[in-house]
């Protein structure tokens, strides 16, 4: 699950973070989604990262049209949504369905019913064959995935327990090829965060792409080698 810190009484942060719902526009669309803190916890709330790599999406900062993306950590589902959305396009008044990305939205199995009642509820009838949500605990589904297999992995505020990073960075490799691009969204918190980056640079060329200083939210691009192309 999408793993991040949280301090009880934090304010007007605390409080939508409890709220049952939370809504956003993005892809022309207004994307309202469940969470659920009491019974899932952090899996099942909207992160600030996640919005920041909802935006970058739309603003171009990758093209997902026809493209396969596999989302890790998924919680809500927000992230894997919009990237299934922005396949579409406004043409002469008609609304018109260009090839939307094939997006694979994961997360561990307890999250499962929770994440695809949001996918369901916020794609429209024609794009839910291109969502697919699945099960993936980190190193251990991996026969369920085609070695090299995505385009694009997503992830948003998923860098956070160290015990995990072994799992992360496995999971990483077994999915990527050489022309996948990774695309990891997060606030630096904590010095093991420092940590994961440097065990990613040891498997991956990485980069930073963007930063929201409003937000503190970087979003790094990882390749295997030292290919730099842009997408």
């Amino acid at each position: 699950m999408a793993l991040v810190p949280y301090e009880e009484g934090a304010g007007w942060g605390a409080r939508q973070l409890h709220s049952p719902s939370a809504t956003f526009r993005f892809a022309s669309r207004t994307i309202r989604v469940k969470q659920d803190w009491r019974r899932l916890g952090v899996a099942a709330v909207v992160w600030d990262a996640a919005v920041v790599l909802c935006a970058y999406l739309e603003m171009g900062g990758i093209d997902v049209r026809d493209r396969s993306v596999i989302e890790l950590g998924a919680g809500t589902g927000l992230l894997g949504i919009v990237a299934t959305l922005l396949g579409k396009s406004f043409f002469l008044d008609i609304l018109l369905y260009r090839l939307g990305a094939h997006v694979t939205i994961t997360d561990r199995a307890a999250a499962l019913e929770f994440l695809e009642s949001n996918v369901q509820a916020n794609l429209p009838s024609e794009l839910r064959p291109r969502a697919v949500v699945k099960e993936l605990t980190w190193g251990k589904d991996l026969g369920n995935f085609l070695p090299g297999a995505f385009d694009f992995i997503l992830g948003a505020d998923i860098v956070y327990l160290e015990e995990t990073f072994a799992e992360l960075l496995q999971t990483l490799e077994h999915l990527c090829s050489e022309q996948t691009v990774i695309l990891l969204s997060c606030r630096i918190r904590y010095e093991r965060d420092h940590k994961f980056l440097k065990m990613l640079r040891g498997h991956f060329s990485v980069y930073e792409v963007h930063y929201d200083s409003s937000k503190d939210v970087h979003i790094y691009k990882a390749q295997r080698g030292s290919r730099k192309d842009d997408f």
